[in-house]
């Protein structure tokens, strides 16, 4: 499948996270391109199959500002025969955990776009295994496609 995974980064981790996804994917024979949100418009999303968007959440729950300009073309967008998955970096000290995953996934949902799973949400303040964490969602959404 035809993939391309979209995303900002900040500190790093959401890039991680994609550049995880990309490669897990790739390992599973799946076609992958990756870029950042930045040198995105939304307009290319059509041309791909899977859409994945990462982006980490900033103060207590906006959507950073190196997105906002993607995301506004993103509410125009039509992905009605697109399926896709969001995920991201935020921090569980924040009242509002990783709010900019739900937001985006929101946003998909209203653009036609087909949800493959529940977003991606690292806990950024935690030592936690990003490997599995990446690979358990990988492996949901190659099985919510067969």
């Amino acid at each position: 499948m035809n993939t391309i995974i979209v995303y900002t980064s900040m500190t790093g981790n959401t890039e991680l996270i994609a550049r995880t996804l990309a490669k897990q994917l790739t390992n599973f024979g799946e076609n992958v391109e990756i870029k950042d949100a930045i040198d995105t418009y939304a307009d290319e999303l059509s041309s791909f199959e899977r859409i994945l968007i990462g982006s980490y959440t900033w103060g207590d729950g906006d959507l950073p500002d190196e997105l906002l300009d993607f995301y506004d073309e993103l509410k125009t967008t039509d992905l009605s025969s697109n399926i896709g998955a969001v995920f991201g970096a935020g921090d569980s000290s924040y009242q509002h955990f990783a709010r900019a995953v739900d937001l985006l996934e929101d946003t998909l949902t209203q653009q036609g776009c087909s949800i493959l799973q529940k977003g991606l949400k690292i806990d950024q303040s935690k030592d936690l295994d990003l490997q599995e964490e990446c690979l358990a969602f990988t492996l949901k959404l190659l099985k919510k496609e067969n």
